[in-house]
């Protein structure tokens, strides 16, 4: 769990809040997961090379790295090239692991 923070008013006066810290706990995640061996494989939703080290290092660790991104907003270079597979996230993607 990251940290709400609050990061101004919206134009009624009402607070924004944002969550902070979760990619860096997941990257965590990521990491001590694969370092300990209880993962084989990892799903990142994301496009974000901030995930990129921890990545490259369950990669290191024998663990098959799965990006699924959104179609308009590409994921970046480098992260696309780091992982074994890749999936447009598609409104026939999610109608596919929708339950019925």
């Amino acid at each position: 769990m990251g940290k709400l923070e609050k990061r101004g008013t919206n134009s009624t006066g009402s607070p924004i809040f944002m969550q902070k810290r979760v990619d860096v706990l997941m990257a965590l995640d990521l990491t001590r997961l694969a370092s300990k061996g209880q993962i084989t494989h990892a799903a990142i939703l994301s496009g974000d090379s901030d995930f990129l080290p921890a990545v490259v290092l369950a990669k290191d660790e024998g663990v098959q790295i799965s990006l699924f991104h959104a179609v308009k907003h590409p994921p970046h270079d480098d992260l696309w090239s780091e992982c074994d597979d890749r999936t447009k996230i598609t409104y026939d993607v999610i109608q596919s692991i929708l339950r019925p």
